[in-house]
């Protein structure tokens, strides 16, 4: 088999049952989001997309219902960022060249204008679960947003589009509970500090520690509402199964939430190389399963991923296509 082919029988995971299940997902993905430039080197770059992108093109993904990502309404960031740090990130695009934000993220003259796309993919998958145009969606979109707290843009991470599209759907669509579960290997400290006192979202990460950022102990709970589930450096599928039936689909299924957004990184994959947790694809197939029946008994199979992280390119195309794949099944 091609490497860049995922193949209709790894698709099949469930004996006698298709591979195709009466649910629809929808993709959101745009060309401007190759025009987010980073530096040569960097583990954040275009390719990752365009392993994406021909992962999926394989005919086990016939069926997945593909839109182009619509620009986004700036002011829905605000939901999550203050009006000055807007301003400040819009001052910091560059009219050529890289312009360098912190030690790890940088953006180019498109970033601006890729960033607000993704943001606009992700209130977009929000509007189509609420409004029954499709069961779950993913969003093949960078740059990544996790990272990204109220004030600070870091870790690659501009905006915090989990954020935002959490709060989209609780002034948009009424949601009263938004659950965000993040797998990305490094812990979403934006997220956490965005919601850390707020009750009405529930933020679950599971994560590599000590790593990158530096956050994400048990022991930080914000009002309650924040589950961190840190996993050792070398930890495999065992542990990493066992935090989620332990920590987060439990307190998910105590929270009842309304809406599940995943902060799907993918560089806890064994061949990533930037983190030392060795998942595999079946692992992401597991837990995108797990979602969608937390999804199926209190959202109303609401579940919208959003691409956070994943660097090695082999490793990031099986692991979509998986984690895509299980979407498609339900």
């Amino acid at each position: 088999m091609n490497v860049w082919l995922w193949s209709r029988e790894n698709m099949v995971k469930t004996a006698g049952r298709p591979y195709i299940g009466d649910m629809v997902t929808r993709l959101y993905t745009h060309p401007i989001f190759l025009e987010h430039i980073t530096p040569p080197g960097h583990p954040e770059r275009p390719d990752r997309l365009r392993a994406i992108e021909r992962v999926l093109d394989d005919e086990a993904f016939a069926a997945l219902d593909r839109a182009e990502a619509p620009e986004g309404d700036e002011a829905t960031i605000l939901y999550a960022h203050p009006e000055e740090f807007v301003v400040r990130v819009r001052a910091a695009i560059p009219d050529t060249g890289i312009a360098r934000i912190d030690a790890d993220t940088t953006a180019s003259p498109k970033s601006w204008q890729a960033a607000v796309t993704a943001i606009g993919a992700a209130n977009a998958a929000v509007d189509d679960v609420f409004q029954r145009r499709a069961d779950n969606v993913f969003v093949a979109a960078r740059p990544p947003g996790h990272h990204a707290e109220k004030t600070t843009s870091m870790g690659f991470c501009l905006f915090n589009t989990a954020a935002i599209a959490a709060r989209y759907a609780q002034r948009k669509h009424g949601a009263e509970r938004v659950a965000v579960v993040d797998w990305d290997v490094h812990h979403g400290n934006g997220t956490q500090d965005i919601f850390w006192d707020d009750p009405s979202v529930l933020y679950c990460s599971t994560h590599q520690m000590p790593l990158y950022p530096g956050t994400g102990a048990r022991s930080e709970t914000g009002a309650g509402n924040i589950v961190n589930a840190p996993l050792a450096p070398r930890t495999g599928s065992e542990m990493f199964r066992d935090a989620f039936l332990s920590r987060v689909l439990p307190a998910l299924d105590n929270f009842a939430p309304d809406l599940i957004i995943i902060s799907a990184g993918f560089d806890a994959h064994h061949r990533d190389p930037l983190a030392e947790i060795n998942l595999t694809e079946d692992d992401f197939d597991w837990a995108t399963g797990q979602l969608i029946e937390c999804a199926g008994r209190h959202g109303g199979n609401r579940l919208v991923s959003l691409l956070e992280g994943g660097y090695d390119l082999q490793g990031l195309a099986f692991s979509v296509a998986a984690h895509v794949g299980r979407l498609m099944k339900g």
